[in-house]
């Protein structure tokens, strides 16, 4: 039996279905490649997340795929990224997702620096209303992190591999996300389960500090760490201070979002609320070229 490619390898112009062209590769993952395509019936630059070539014949690789496409068929928001398709009984099995122009968050944060507040702000309250929106429809996303956030106008928050349903995220026994952005209960769901929306408002609130500080909540773990301490220090220690320069007014609710005990944090409605008191305060001027904002702590 001939081993299967681990790559497509579309050339420009190559058709990965029928009236869907590929333009050029974006990147990809272990189980994934994204190309950015033409869709003749949409008349659009589009983004087409694909199998890779082995592991079209994978079922849970499979399984993962249309699970993502149930998971944005049901949350329709103006801040998570659109699905226009779902080809998955076919030799290349992918979703057709809408093109967003704009930086991810990570990228901004590492080659900017941290975001100032009239930027910082909006975005809290962009991010917690599509939370809100996926906990109503009974959804959790499970990755919040900077590089799954597109700075476009609005952000939207991409990447739903891994989103589960309330039904479904109670089953989980396993670690599930990213390292750096999970919540304890994710770190460990047979100690600190169940896992439900407040995993998503501990991820929030990890990114808006990475925002806010231009570094992560918690220490790096140590190449190599086996002890679940070392991996997710966040089981074991506080967050870092926020920089001197970040308002009590803007800190406070961020910090709240990382309380350990999920009964603690922020619902994603009163994040919202939290945030959108701010945005009173900030400039509707620019001052000498640059804006302004007059906190009250």
């Amino acid at each position: 039996m001939t081993k299967k490619e681990s790559r497509w390898r579309f050339e420009e112009g190559a058709e990965i279905s029928s009236g869907r062209y590929a333009l050029r590769l974006l990147g990809g993952g272990t189980r994934y490649e994204a190309y950015l395509a033409w869709d003749d019936t949409l008349h659009s630059v589009v983004v087409v997340k694909i199998l890779r070539p082995d592991r079209t014949d994978d079922d849970r690789t499979l399984r993962g795929l249309q699970e993502e496409a149930r998971a944005l068929e049901r949350v329709n928001h103006p801040v998570v990224v659109r699905c226009f398709d779902a080809v998955l009984d076919a030799p290349r099995p992918h979703i057709v997702l809408e093109h967003i122009e704009g930086p991810r968050l990570s990228t901004l944060v590492r080659k900017y620096g941290p975001l100032p507040p009239e930027q910082l702000i909006p975005l809290a309250v962009q991010l917690s209303s599509a939370l809100h929106y996926m906990s109503v429809m009974e959804m959790i996303h499970l990755d919040v992190k900077p590089r799954n956030i597109i700075m476009a106008a609005p952000p939207r928050l991409i990447d739903l591999s891994i989103a589960k349903s309330f039904e479904d995220a109670r089953s989980i026994t396993s670690p599930i996300g990213t390292d750096a952005y999970m919540a304890p209960e994710q770190c460990d769901p047979a100690g600190r389960g169940p896992i439900g929306s407040p995993a998503d408002i501990w991820g929030l609130g990890a990114t808006l500090f990475e925002a806010a500080s231009g570094y992560r909540a918690f220490p790096d773990p140590e190449e190599g760490e086996e002890a679940d301490h070392d991996r997710w220090p966040q089981l074991e220690v506080a967050p870092y201070d926020l920089p001197e320069k970040v308002p009590d007014a803007i800190a406070k609710p961020i910090l709240a979002c990382l309380e350990p005990d999920p009964e603690g944090r922020p619902r994603a409605d009163d994040a919202a609320a939290m945030f959108e008191a701010l945005l009173a305060v900030l400039p509707r001027k620019p001052v000498l070229g640059r804006l302004r904002p007059r906190w009250r702590d």
